[in-house]
């Protein structure tokens, strides 16, 4: 007889089910899971309870796109610019520090190759003008020579930008480029005209409290357009720059008799070939200080100054005239002790001579009354008799 237990399968054995259930929590251990996410086996060789449950532990962490994510990265392209520097030399590559370090998206254009200083600063390099406009940068930032400002200005192939873009100057003077901007510069651009009055040399320690001085030139009604000025702006607000806001016109005035007259002196005082002593006072050092901040510029900066400036003529004429006034005081004192010194003596003895005449009594005429005291002519007249 054949009994009905003999046509059951026979149940698997407890070994192989556990090497294959072990082996399915290898391979599911050998994933690359988040660090929020854990295998729990609670008995891996309990059958008879619920094992191996994936649990959750944190939903964001698990969510390769979620909502805080989208907002943080909508808030940082919100604040980030894309900004373009014309002329990478030392005053360029000296703002572009800055613009990086605020997470700027920054790329540069310059007639020498600054390739590889432009990759240790963070900054793509652009060799063609035409390469970089066809990046579409929402700023131009303009850091090249006052000189050749024009040329360059007008070498820049502006069909390939956006028709809104902003372009700004980082000039000595300010009269000039703004000409400049508007008469070259189509009217759907914008532009803004900004002098840091500062440079390598005297803001290597920080921007905190260095004036900023900018005029609002021509920008768009688009509250776009009016938020990317007010972000550029930030750069300057975050480093600590005190903020002024001036027209081009007042502050070539103001520069004139301040940046121009201060490069003058200093490079003056180059040519006098000043040294440092063992006794310096705090006076001599600044001025050592002065020479050294002005001669570290280039000729073509003072020229410019000097040059793109109508204020600059009347400052240069004005110190000529201080100076001469200066030395005819010096050696008009100087002249007058020396002729005390010469001619003291004589001219003591000439004037106790003039005194004693004037001391001596009047005449007296024959019925004793007082004569007057003879005139000059009288007495010029007596010695001709």
């Amino acid at each position: 007889m054949f009994s009905t237990s003999s046509l059951r399968p026979s149940p698997p054995k407890l070994s192989i089910v556990n090497h294959s259930l072990s082996s399915q929590l290898s391979s599911l251990s050998s994933l690359s899971l988040p660090a929020t996410l854990s295998l729990s086996p609670s008995h891996p060789h309990n059958l008879s309870t619920p094992t191996h449950r994936l649990r959750i532990r944190a939903i964001d962490a698990a969510q390769p796109y979620d909502y805080e994510a989208q907002l943080s990265q909508a808030y940082s392209q919100s604040t980030k610019l894309k900004i373009a520097i014309i002329g990478f030399g030392n005053f360029g590559q000296f703002l572009a520090k800055t613009l990086v370090k605020q997470n700027h998206n920054v790329l540069a254009y310059s007639r020498s190759n600054y390739t590889s200083i432009a990759q240790s600063l963070g900054v793509c390099f652009f060799s063609d003008a035409d390469d970089l406009c066809e990046e579409h940068p929402e700023v131009i930032l303009l850091c090249t020579s006052i000189i050749s400002t024009e040329n360059v200005l007008k070498s820049l192939p502006l069909q390939r930008l956006k028709r809104s873009t902003l372009f700004v100057d980082v000039l000595s003077v300010k009269e000039f480029p703004k000409n400049l901007f508007l008469q070259h510069l189509p009217s759907d651009f914008d532009i803004l005209c900004t002098h840091p009055m500062f440079g390598p040399e005297s803001g290597k320690n920080g921007w905190n409290g260095l004036p900023f001085v900018y005029e609002k030139v021509r920008i768009g009604n688009d509250e776009t357009r009016a938020s990317r000025l007010e972000r550029f702006l930030e750069v300057f607000e975050r480093e600590g720059c005190r903020m002024v806001e001036m027209s081009c016109a007042e502050h070539d005035r103001f520069a004139a008799g301040s940046q121009f007259i201060t490069h003058t002196v200093g490079r003056t005082l180059e040519k006098l070939g000043l040294e440092s002593t063992p006794i310096n006072t705090k006076g001599y050092e600044t001025l050592l200080s002065l020479v050294e901040n002005t001669a570290g510029d280039s000729f073509e900066l003072y020229y410019g100054l000097f040059m793109y400036n109508k204020n600059a003529m009347e400052q240069i004429q004005k110190l000529e005239l201080a100076f001469e006034l200066v030395r005819k005081e010096l050696f008009g004192h100087l002249h007058e002790t020396l002729r005390k010194q010469l001619f003291g003596t004589s001219e003591m003895l000439q004037d106790s001579q003039v005194q004693a005449r004037r001391a001596l009594p009047t005449r007296v005429s024959q019925n004793g009354n007082a004569l007057p005291t003879p005139r000059s002519s009288e007495t010029s007249r007596s010695s001709k008799d």
